[in-house]
């Protein structure tokens, strides 16, 4: 069974950097899509920043150009480094990870921005 453990969260100043963690167990961490999504208080959870098993990655534009997602298949981890937060990145974080039928999620690390 896999599972997702993210680490990294806390609080920080607008302006200031957060990079989380995700961490796979099992073996199929290096042939899944995984992606990072976020669910403020008081709404849905959306998508922040995918990257697939070749590399590829795509980031939500409220995000471009101060997000960036990447992965070590070695250590089975994945990484969100965040830049230049804003109070509204406020928001649960969570690892997803997807292959074929396989839907797993992380169990959420809060990431607060005080303005």
């Amino acid at each position: 069974q896999v599972q997702l453990v993210e680490s990294g969260g806390g609080l920080v100043q607008a302006g200031g950097s957060l990079k989380l963690s995700c961490v796979a167990s099992g073996s199929i961490f290096r042939i899944a899509h995984m992606g990072w999504y976020r669910q403020p208080p008081g709404k849905q959870r959306e998508l922040v920043a995918a990257i697939t098993s070749g590399g590829s990655t795509n980031y939500a534009d409220s995000v471009k150009g101060r997000f960036a997602i990447s992965r070590d298949n070695a250590k089975n981890t994945l990484y969100l480094q965040m830049n230049s937060l804003k109070p509204e990145d406020t928001a649960v974080y969570y690892c997803h990870l997807n292959r074929g039928a396989i839907d797993i999620w992380g169990q959420g690390t809060q990431v607060t921005v005080s303005s």
